[in-house]
């Protein structure tokens, strides 16, 4: 299958997803956690239920002669056969927005030619909530809603969005970029925070906490290919980075080269930081 057929099959997911939403979301016992998942998360009915979705799915493909590797924060690994091929799953990345009735909240699939990031091939991001597709293959573009995107060109600190899953513990690493942003929002979905961030509509992300890559895959190649930059917290290249359910590293992400430098700038100086924090 090449890059764009896998990327028809992520789409009819994120079609089926959005269908089958209303049926879900706000049932009895949605709060309920249902145990936890391979990723080390809760895991709840709207978790399951667009797990099923994604592996249904991924079980014609499979069927219909290809073979690869699925890693999921729900199921953990499975194979498919012995390809070399990996798909990336988050089924809901935002799962405590959805939960809670908060609309931002998304599916995110990333196909990999190889184990590491280096191998993106193609990614898919649809905010479940409000339908916005965004998605791209290698050297092919970034898109939403069948439009070609590219990041800002503005390299002012103008809306940040952050995510910290303990503030205690990992705001203090990132408080010199919030405190020279104009705006600072926290949404809840690191995979809408990229590809919102690809869009044009943010100037920079940083994720304070370490990330798996199910989590920021497919936004990662969103953004590269609108032109943005992304690399961990330190500024180091995530090409190495193996594809699995661990945690890896905090990431910094920026629209443009010069945004990028003067955050990593800024996170190296040895700032006065309030004490509070």
């Amino acid at each position: 299958m090449t890059n764009e057929q896998w990327l028809s099959v992520f789409r009819e997911i994120g079609v089926t997803m959005r269908k089958e939403l209303p049926s879900i979301i706000g049932i009895e016992g949605g709060l309920i956690p249902l145990g936890r998942g391979a990723g080390g998360d809760k895991t709840f009915p709207v978790d399951k239920w667009a797990e099923d979705i994604v592996i249904t799915a991924l079980e014609r493909v499979y069927v219909s002669g290809e073979s690869f590797t699925l890693i999921s924060e729900e199921m953990g690994v499975k194979k498919f056969g012995e390809g070399r091929k990996i798909v990336l799953v988050d089924p809901i990345d935002g799962s405590n927005n959805a939960k809670s009735g908060i609309p931002f909240f998304s599916v995110s699939l990333a196909l990999l030619d190889g184990g590491t990031l280096a191998d993106l091939s193609a990614g898919y991001v649809i905010n479940l909530a409000v339908g916005d597709e965004f998605w791209a293959t290698k050297s092919g573009g970034a898109f939403k809603n069948n439009k070609k995107i590219r990041t800002s060109s503005n390299d002012e600190f103008i809306i940040m969005a952050f995510e910290a899953s303990s503030p205690k513990a990992h705001l203090p690493r990132i408080m010199p970029l919030l405190l020279s942003a104009s705006r600072a929002r926290a949404f809840g979905s690191i995979a809408l925070d990229l590809a919102y961030l690809a869009s044009g509509a943010l100037n920079i992300l940083a994720v304070a906490n370490p990330s798996r890559t199910f989590d920021y895959a497919a936004g990662m190649l969103i953004l590269q290919e609108a032109g943005g930059v992304i690399t961990d917290i330190d500024g180091n290249s995530l090409d190495a980075v193996a594809a699995g359910i661990e945690r890896t590293v905090p990431l910094l992400a920026c629209a443009n080269r010069n945004l990028h430098d003067r955050a990593l700038s800024l996170l190296s100086e040895k700032k006065n930081i309030p004490a509070q924090y």
